[in-house]
């Protein structure tokens, strides 16, 4: 389930950048102002703005649910147990010792 999740998430994220990349901004062109080229436009002459609007607008709040959701999810599910958690072991039995009277004092 995790994984379908990512995915659809995946999926959202990449919709959302691509909806917001192909949207004009407020100063587009002078053009479009005044309604230039409007009617070859697929979404017609107003329907562009609000048509992205609304779908960056639900992709924005599904992506922010699903990050939610996949939070609570990853944090809830039990993580395999790290050789590093278990340090018990005392540190002299892993590592040999040197005896002291073998090594050699300089003067």
């Amino acid at each position: 389930m995790f994984e379908v999740f990512m995915v659809v998430y995946l999926l959202i994220a990449l919709s959302l950048i691509g909806l917001i990349l192909i949207q004009h901004g407020k100063g587009a062109d002078m053009g479009a102002a005044f309604g230039a080229g409007a009617s070859s436009t697929v979404f017609g002459s107003a329907g562009q703005g609000n048509f992205l609007t609304k779908a960056t607008t639900i992709l924005a709040i599904l992506f922010f649910v699903l990050s939610i959701v996949l939070g609570n999810y990853s944090s809830s599910q039990t993580k395999q147990v790290d050789e590093w958690q278990d340090l018990s072991v005392p540190m002299s039995d892993s590592v040999p010792t040197i005896p002291t009277d073998e090594i050699p004092v300089g003067n």
